[in-house]
């Protein structure tokens, strides 16, 4: 007996797909001037990072600055 078309097909999971691995969610509310400096930060990057991914980038380089200490490899 023949297959149909849609039982070759690999069967989708629900919701949207994880794009940044497994981590702790942590929700920030900011007014508009720092998010207005975080947006013209993005706009100077070559690939235009979304905003979450912005603030990690600053974030990053802040604790950087501050001395390796505070960042775990």
């Amino acid at each position: 007996m023949n297959k149909s078309i849609g039982a070759s097909k690999k069967k989708r999971g629900r919701g949207r797909p994880k794009t940044t691995g497994a981590g702790i969610q942590v929700v920030v509310r900011l007014h508009n001037p720092m998010l207005t400096g975080i947006d013209r930060w993005r706009g100077t990057q070559e690939d235009a990072p979304t905003r979450a991914e912005a603030i990690r980038r600053l974030v990053e380089q802040a604790l950087k600055e501050e001395g390796s200490a505070f960042l775990e490899d």
